[in-house]
């Protein structure tokens, strides 16, 4: 019998529907406290149960209460927050948590454990600053460090960042995806050690300081900054909207919103923008899969034996020539991963076209419900990475007391101090399948409401969700499977006799 097309077939679809799995955490398989069954029955009838529910009782009025925001600029806590004080000290911290991060993998320890900057850019920054901002706001936005850096430089040289270059509207945010695509590549095959991060970075301070010197601050930052893309649309999960002032030196605005209610306010201005919202799922997936057994399989019984077969009669040890295509192999398909999550999305997206009969544009359509996906994407995020942080982020404050790893105890302890903390496997479980569900519900109002945006009647709006929520019950089984797979930790499943 052969087995390698439903492997294929089965990576495809892994590939296309899957959710995180724990693989930095839990290298070893655990048994479930219940059979998985009855988890996936559980998560579909919950789905099912709240698209009836929305359906029921989401009308279109309901929709528009949810877009209602209140303005705080007034308030105590406003003029407190937007304190120039304040924002002045927490810009200089953030200028300094960067140039010390920097400094610390060029002149400090080179191991990654006893080194600030590891810690503090992969755990701290990525993992614990995105959350805190899904549930604060933009607050990047205002104190982020090369756009302070950028508005420093202009009090001396006021002309330094004017637009020497108008912003093409065809360019979009395809920079911001292309660094978002090099980011997860350092992150799960570079190797990266203290120093090649601090390089990584100081390159990429200099490539934002050229973009913003060609096409000016304000528009760089807006489409072409990674890190201000990504936390903006992670922001607009937050009930409190942070809208910077709009000249040099004003203060932020301040509105109070329902949470998620900014995922409905606006929609996707830009096709690039919906590649860069799949590669938030599809590189979470991608890390969730590509160490586990069956994904590794799918190369060395399935791709490995077909190219062993035009390099076998040119080397005794094939293995030895197609090694590196293994890595190449998987370069390709975190690269294709988005694309691969677009024509999975816009062939839900036609099909609620047809089933609404509307003569809206299908890219139209794409743009309107690319949003409501973000929920889904953070949520992968913590089920994969909220491991990371419980358990390591405690170690900053002795790494922070002996930055470079040189014995200091400026806070009374060293970076030997810093012990990751062993969680439970069942936590570990529980949570993730309930954050799952969490999201992938939330999507189900979100994309409901935006329905009746779009759509001129209640009905269309209705069947336009039954293609999405097909989509949801999917990603939700098949992701809640993946988090029980077995890593592969470093196997090679090369093909046995009689497996072909």
């Amino acid at each position: 019998m052969n087995r390698r097309a439903p492997a294929l077939a089965w990576a495809l679809v892994l590939l296309g529907c899957a959710g995180p799995a724990a693989a930095h955490i839990m290298q070893v398989p655990y048994n479930l406290p219940v059979p998985f069954w009855m988890y996936a029955y559980g998560a579909t009838g919950a789905l099912i149960a709240s698209f009836v529910v929305v359906g029921y009782f989401v009308k279109a009025d309901t929709a528009q209460r949810t877009l209602r925001s209140y303005d705080l600029s007034g308030s105590r806590f406003a003029r407190v927050f937007a304190h120039p004080a304040l924002l002045g000290a927490l810009r200089i911290v953030s200028v300094f948590l960067l140039a010390l991060t920097i400094a610390t993998g060029l002149f400090g320890t080179a191991y990654a454990s006893a080194n600030f900057n590891m810690t503090f850019f992969w755990i701290v920054f990525l993992l614990g600053f995105t959350y805190l901002t899904a549930l604060i706001g933009d607050l990047y936005s205002v104190v982020g460090p090369w756009l302070v850096v950028c508005e420093w430089i202009e009090r001396v040289w006021r002309d330094a960042f004017r637009p020497r270059l108008v912003y093409p509207r065809w360019l979009g945010y395809y920079p911001a995806l292309a660094f978002y695509m090099a980011l997860i590549w350092l992150e799960l095959f570079g190797k990266t050690s203290p120093r090649s991060l601090s390089i990584a970075l100081l390159i990429y301070t200099v490539i934002n300081f050229g973009g913003a010197w060609v096409f000016g601050r304000t528009a760089w930052f807006r489409h072409g900054e990674l890190f201000a893309v990504f936390l903006r649309l992670i922001a607009k999960i937050a009930p409190l909207d942070i809208v910077p002032g709009p000249a040099r030196g004003e203060r932020p605005r301040l509105r109070l919103r329902r949470p998620f209610a900014g995922l409905v306010a606006e929609r996707a201005d830009h096709f690039s923008l919906i590649l860069f919202v799949l590669f938030m799922l599809s590189s979470t997936a991608f890390d969730g899969i590509h160490d586990t057994v069956p994904w590794v399989a799918i190369f060395w019984r399935g791709v490995y034996p077909v190219l062993a077969t035009f390099v076998g009669t040119h080397s005794a040890q094939p293995y030895l020539v197609l090694v590196e295509f293994y890595y190449y192999w998987q370069w390709l398909m975190l690269f294709l991963s988005p694309f691969i999550y677009l024509a999975i999305y816009l062939g839900f997206v036609a099909l609620a076209k047809l089933v609404t009969r509307t003569d809206k544009p299908l890219g139209e359509l794409a743009l309107a419900f690319a949003y409501s996906l973000i929920p889904i994407a953070l949520v992968y995020n913590m089920t994969h990475y909220f491991t990371l942080l419980l358990s390591q982020a405690p170690s900053i404050v002795p790494l922070l007391s002996d930055p470079f790893g040189f014995g200091w105890k400026l806070l009374g302890s060293t970076s030997a101090d810093a012990q990751p903390i062993i969680l439970d496997a069942g936590f570990i479980w529980h949570t993730q399948v309930w954050l799952i569900l969490f999201g992938h519900i939330v999507s189900v109002y979100l994309s409901h409401v935006e329905a009746l945006k779009v759509f001129k009647t209640s009905r269309q709006a209705l069947l336009s969700q039954i293609p999405l929520l097909l989509l949801m019950v999917a990603l939700t089984t098949i992701g809640l499977w993946i988090l029980s797979l077995p890593i592969a930790a470093g196997q090679v499943l090369l093909p046995t006799p009689g497996s072909g």
